[in-house]
């Protein structure tokens, strides 16, 4: 892939969530490893445990929706998950992929402000993200010492101080915001909403779990 092939397949208009997470891989930023299929596989180059979801850019939020399972701990176990699956949503794409459980959570987005233009927002992530409002916004593109600025300005700067006895790697995640504000501004007026939620971080990684892109419609781009 490369930038070009990285931009049509956004300009596309339909962008399923493994679809995303490999540009975002080209991006340089860390998703965990998985494949995209219709039909159970006969076998898969995964590690166990995996997580299993529905694959459709239409379908937003997966959990609320009841597709996705968590910790499914071998083949037998993501056959009968699969089977369900399948009932509940015919027809779609289902993604398969490495669970990363160990870290923090964290959100980091992007969003194409009426007013402001684009910005990029970090916060606490999670399925507390909403509870807390903890997240912080700084217009695109940012360097260095933004993306400091950002984490000791939300709660994630406690962890990457050390908080009982759990620390993450600031250092991880000044990279990741940097390689996010490359892509957004590589990718330009595609992007309303980018949503990054949980990106998991740790002593010595920062991995994206989850991606959603909204785009803008066509009379804007």
């Amino acid at each position: 892939m490369n930038a070009d092939e990285a931009r049509k397949l956004i300009e596309s208009g339909r962008v399923d969530e493994r679809t995303l997470k490999d540009i975002l891989s080209f991006y340089g930023i860390s998703v965990p490893k998985g494949v995209t299929v219709k039909n159970i596989p006969d076998s898969l180059d995964l590690h166990y445990p995996v997580v299993l979801k529905v694959s459709d850019p239409e379908i937003l939020h997966k959990t609320e929706a009841g597709g996705v399972k968590t910790g499914i701990g071998d083949y037998s176990q993501l056959r009968i998950e699969f089977e369900k699956m399948f009932r509940k949503f015919p027809g779609k794409n289902f993604l398969i992929e490495e669970m990363i459980s160990s870290g923090v959570e964290i959100i980091i987005g992007a969003i194409d402000d009426e007013s402001f233009g684009q910005v990029i927002m970090l916060g606490m992530g999670g399925i507390y993200t909403e509870l807390y409002k903890d997240v912080v916004f700084r217009l695109l593109p940012i360097d260095r010492n933004d993306a400091e600025d950002m984490i000791n300005s939300v709660g994630v700067r406690k962890f990457v101080e050390g908080f009982r006895n759990i620390r993450v790697s600031g250092d991880e995640l000044i990279r990741l915001l940097l390689k996010i504000s490359d892509f957004v501004t590589a990718i330009g007026s595609n992007v309303k909403q980018l949503d990054l939620n949980p990106v998991i971080l740790g002593n010595d990684s920062a991995v994206v779990l989850d991606a959603k892109l909204i785009q803008n419609p066509p009379n804007k781009l």
